[in-house]
């Protein structure tokens, strides 16, 4: 049986590869919606759907990967969240998202990487609440969110590396 190559090198095993792992997130999204979290933490999830934009990072070239990414959380706003929710993601994805690139260029590890993007998603959130809202007082849910965001980016990271390692072991890890 054929190995699934690490970049795709044939265009249409690239584009078949990015919209299985846009599904995946898709999915994943859906069923994290499931999990009662706001118990917990309000605002807080576990990013399942990151885990698919993780190794998406490692898999494809940057501007595919970002496009991974934007449609993940264009997708999801649109399906499960409202206005806020869909600026509340595209704040703390985006934010994510370039913390990610520039840990993934310096050569770090994929579940820093991940912790990285956790945190920086979390931050990315709270300033958009921050904007949207006007108040100083929500940013003192950041160290709250902050321990989330590492928590799970640790948990999303640890997976992510051994699911490139199992599947992809030539991905692209440290470019």
């Amino acid at each position: 049986m054929d190995r699934m190559p690490t970049r795709a090198d044939k265009p249409a095993r690239r584009v078949a590869l990015f919209g299985v792992l846009l599904a995946l997130t898709v999915a994943l999204a859906w069923a994290e919606r499931l999990i009662p979290m706001d118990a917990v933490l309000p605002g807080a999830k576990l990013g399942l759907a990151n885990l698919v934009v993780l190794c998406g990072l490692y898999l494809f070239p940057m501007p595919w990967a970002l496009a991974l990414t934007g449609l993940k959380i264009l997708l999801t706003g649109l399906l499960f969240g409202s206005y806020y929710s869909l600026a509340f993601s595209a704040a703390g994805g985006a934010l994510s998202f370039l913390a990610m690139v520039l840990c993934k260029r310096l050569g770090r590890t994929v579940a820093f990487t991940s912790v990285l993007g956790g945190v920086f998603h979390n931050l990315g959130q709270l300033l958009c609440a921050w904007a949207l809202l006007g108040s100083m007082g929500i940013l003192a849910y950041f160290p709250a969110l902050l321990l989330a965001g590492m928590g799970a980016g640790a948990a999303v990271g640890a997976v992510g590396a051994l699911i490139l390692r199992r599947l992809w072991p030539d991905a692209d890890k440290t470019s």
